[in-house]
């Protein structure tokens, strides 16, 4: 069962990464490491669990990394994507970067345009 959901969760990865190819070419920040860095939050964001500090790390770091437009942009898309991909509740997406202390400058919404991020 558990080697299941892990094959299942490296297929979605790969596809997501594979889809999302055209944002990680604008920037330094790629697809792949968005997911890492978000993958401790995929159960809390599905309405499965707790908000793991491991979770707020991620969002910290990934915050961190996204210094220029190009990179808030790519990280944008691909939140965006792999919200859809995992079947997040849009409202802890968004507020997730709050309850974890940052503010990244835009609403995690499957509506917001990520060519408008700063």
């Amino acid at each position: 069962m558990a080697n299941s959901v892990v094959f299942k969760v490296a297929l979605v990865l790969v596809a997501f990464m594979l889809v999302t190819a055209p944002y990680a070419a604008q920037g330094a920040i790629s697809c792949g490491q968005v997911v890492n860095k978000l993958s401790p939050c995929i159960k809390y964001l599905q309405g499965a669990g707790p908000l793991p500090p491991a979770c707020c790390a991620g969002v910290r770091a990934l915050n961190g990394a996204a210094k220029t437009t190009p990179d808030r942009q790519t990280a944008c898309g691909c939140i965006k994507s792999a919200a859809n991909s995992f079947k997040v509740n849009p409202g802890l997406a968004n507020g997730l970067p709050g309850k974890c202390g940052v503010s990244i400058g835009y609403p995690i919404s499957p509506s917001v345009d990520c060519s408008k991020v700063r």
